[in-house]
């Protein structure tokens, strides 16, 4: 072979090799790599975790680079926790209960205030409602210096919040419920008996609102915050004025909602079924 037929050759070769490459280089451009996810998590914990997927861990095994639960780990777990107050003894536990989408409805929370005042912003994520909720709620104290219960962490929608509960979402949650305005002196238990029904628990909980209680009483003396296990009722207007007759009372205890309570100078609002 010529010299010049050898190289020819050569720089055909070269060719084909640096086309073929160019090639390959292109498809591995178009790969890429996968970007880590990245999470937030309610950092403080001494033991336990729980990141914006709704995984709770212990702190030792969350990710240091991730900032995740592992995969495998409890998810949306409601362990300590009371359903029907939505109140946990975890603050870990009370955030991941409460990021799963059947218990806290994405729309609703986005609407909260962060504070009572009308300036006050809203919260930008589930996430930041459920670990700010979780942390400082005053329907879980007392005289505001001493908790109600060993259920304080809770993450149900503040009592007077407008974004809770609308006329449809209401006829729902309500759908099926007789709701009775019992006698002075009545439990629910009773009052739902006497009409051949009985007392559904889980409901007093939606009755448990000043909008609520609106609809089905007068509330002439406005709507108060109370205790006890008598509520959602209403004052009876022969009662003693520092009861203030003629207010409807719902509880900021919601652990304490029972068909069994009853008092001498109240109306109680009754689910029954």
């Amino acid at each position: 072979m010529s010299k010049s037929g050898f190289y020819l050759s050569w720089i055909l070769v070269h060719l084909f090799v640096l086309q073929v490459s160019s090639r390959i280089s292109a498809i591995r451009k178009d790969i890429g790599f996968q970007e880590k996810t990245i999470c937030r998590n309610t950092v403080q914990g001494r033991y336990l975790l729980s990141d914006d997927n709704g995984h709770i861990c212990d702190a030792l095994s969350v990710d240091p680079q991730s900032r995740c639960c592992p995969g495998k780990g409890e998810k949306f777990s409601c362990h300590g926790c009371n359903l029907l107050s939505q109140c946990c003894n975890s603050y870990e536990f009370c955030v991941s209960c409460c990021l799963n989408p059947a218990r806290t409805q994405k729309a609703q929370v986005l609407k909260v205030k962060m504070a009572k005042q009308s300036t006050a912003g809203t919260y930008s994520s589930v996430f930041d409602f459920c670990v700010g909720r979780c942390r400082h709620n005053s329907e879980s104290v007392v005289h505001e210096n001493a908790y109600i219960s060993d259920f304080h962490h809770c993450f149900s929608l503040p009592s007077n919040s407008s974004a809770g509960v609308t006329d449809a979402n209401l006829e729902g949650r309500l759908n099926g419920i007789n709701v009775i305005v019992g006698r002075q002196g009545e439990s629910c238990d009773s009052v739902c008996k006497s009409n051949g029904q009985s007392c559904v628990p889980n409901k007093l909980l939606v009755l448990n609102q000043c909008d609520i209680m609106q609809k089905y009483m007068s509330c002439k003396g406005a709507c108060l915050a109370s205790m006890g296990p008598d509520q959602p009722a209403e004052v009876v207007d022969d009662a003693p004025k520092n009861l203030n007759p003629g207010a409807c009372l719902f509880t900021r205890t919601q652990s304490m909602l029972s068909c069994e309570g009853s008092h001498l100078y109240t109306r109680r609002l009754c689910p029954c079924a």
